[in-house]
């Protein structure tokens, strides 16, 4: 009796130990193809099978008739065919091991007892390696938005042009690491400077890819001799002609041209928020859309709106994550950005931005927003 209990307590210690070794062998790796291959190894070599494979995972190891790969036959240990379900913390079957012996006798107790065991260490080691890949995707997805942050912010008017007699700056933040709106400076060989401030429909990097494309056209015919009206007809059959998805990215934008040498003011908006145009007076002008946003309609009829700058004029372009801000369920609007604009009565545009973003800032109490917010000053100094 003493030597059989031995015997017992021997086989016992050994199994435990094949175990933990097997255990060992699994966690030395948060590759899943290492995890994988290296169970399948184990399950053949330590218990001398004739082959095994996962039923949801495209790895086999050892000699397995090739119907099974097809067709994984149903679990018949009289036949030498077992199947161990792997497990996930929810308990839901993440694939199930098929195991074949070599004379198709049934599995031993021991056998059976040390793939149970090993299915239960196999699904922990796949959910790790599953959650290493997902990290390493996710870091991946993080360097990429960051590059393309950078790269956007690049496109950006890294400095104002300084025009004798005018005052000219523009802000632009993003609610994500990148964003839809634009906002671009083009000193023409004319004289003259294009202006353009535009609102990519939607969120996010596809937004932001859009808007990089709308950039690329536009400074390829900005020098062109087009008038406004023909450069915004021909970038909105530019932008519809590129299909479906980027009539869904429409653009409403705004395209300014200014003389400084006449301090002649041309604007075409193009499905846009209105401009705000203080010009000798308290009361605004509203610079309202005379068309479809760009790119929404295979068609569109724009119009020219043209003034003539006062001394002391000042101009507001923005885009509607401007009026978008919130606190709580209040909109900031339309009219408490008009306000905000007015109070600044200084013409230097960074002053008047500083005050407009302060005002926003105080609404919001700083909260996150969610829409990319843009805005550009114009003012002709006394």
């Amino acid at each position: 009796m003493e030597m059989e209990s031995s015997l017992h307590l021997q086989q016992q210690i050994a199994r435990l130990q094949a175990l933990l070794d097997t255990s060992h062998k699994i966690h030395s790796t948060i590759e899943l193809d290492h995890v994988l291959r290296s169970v399948l190894q184990i399950t053949v070599r330590e218990l001398e099978m004739a082959g095994a494979f996962f039923t949801a995972f495209p790895f086999s190891y050892g000699d397995i008739p090739p119907r099974f790969l097809l067709h994984p036959p149903s679990s018949d240990p009289k036949r030498g065919c077992s199947r161990f379900p792997l497990l996930d913390r929810k308990g839901e079957v993440l694939t199930e091991m098929v195991v074949i012996t070599r004379d198709g006798s049934p599995l031993s107790l021991f056998e059976q007892d040390f793939l149970e065991h090993l299915a239960t260490q196999a699904a922990v080691a796949i959910e790790n390696a599953r959650y290493h890949e997902r990290t390493l995707d996710m870091e991946r997805v993080k360097q990429d938005l960051a590059c393309a942050r950078d790269i956007q912010r690049s496109l950006l008017p890294q400095s104002f042009p300084n025009i004798a007699g005018y005052s000219i700056d523009g802000r632009s933040q993003t609610c994500y690491e990148v964003g839809g709106d634009y906002l671009d400076i083009i000193e023409l060989t004319s004289g003259q400077l294009m202006i353009v401030v535009a609102d990519v429909a939607g969120k996010g990097l596809a937004s932001a890819l859009v808007g990089s494309s709308f950039r690329s056209a536009l400074r390829a015919i900005a020098n062109s001799g087009m008038s406004l009206v023909e450069i915004a007809t021909h970038m909105n059959v530019l932008h519809y002609n590129e299909g479906e998805e980027s009539r869904r990215r429409y653009v409403t934008s705004i395209f300014l041209r200014l003389d400084p040498a006449t301090h002649t003011l041309e604007v075409v908006n193009a499905g846009h928020n209105p401009g705000f145009l203080l010009n000798g007076s308290d009361l605004p002008e509203m610079i309202e859309a005379s068309g479809t946003p760009v790119g929404m309609l295979p068609f569109s009829t724009y119009r020219a709106e043209k003034y003539v700058l006062s001394n002391k004029a000042k101009l507001l372009i923005y885009t509607d994550g401007m009026t978008e801000v919130f606190q709580g369920n209040e909109e900031f609007g339309q009219d408490r950005l008009l306000e905000a604009f007015r109070a600044s009565r200084a013409v230097d545009a960074p002053s008047t931005l500083k005050s407009i973003w302060q005002a926003l800032d105080a609404f919001s109490n700083q909260e996150s927003q969610t829409d990319d917010m843009t805005a550009l000053v114009i003012g002709r100094k006394p």
